[in-house]
């Protein structure tokens, strides 16, 4: 369940601030978003693997609490962030 190192790079280049970033609640907000996609697929044919599901309610935990943050420092940084995702309906 581990993003490779191409997919990463993708997601880092298409949701950095500046040209260092690679921190940013914005990129770890979407490398989240990734990995709960990911790990949602593989609950989808594993449903017996709780180990992993709590893993996923940990990540989905961490991506909500940045998403808080990022609501709270840069509302529209947040909306943005939310259409590009497409984690709102």
């Amino acid at each position: 369940m581990v993003l490779l190192k191409e997919k990463k790079t993708e997601l880092i280049d298409n949701f950095k601030v500046h040209a260092k970033d690679t921190g940013s609640s914005v990129v770890q907000i979407a490398l989240l978003t990734e990995r709960i996609t990911d790990l949602s697929e593989h609950l989808k044919v594993h449903k017996k693997d709780f180990h992993s599901r709590r893993g996923l309610l940990v990540m989905i935990g961490a991506r909500r609490r940045h998403l808080a943050y990022l609501k709270k420092k840069d509302p529209l940084k947040y909306e943005e962030t939310i259409k590009k995702l497409k984690l709102r309906k």
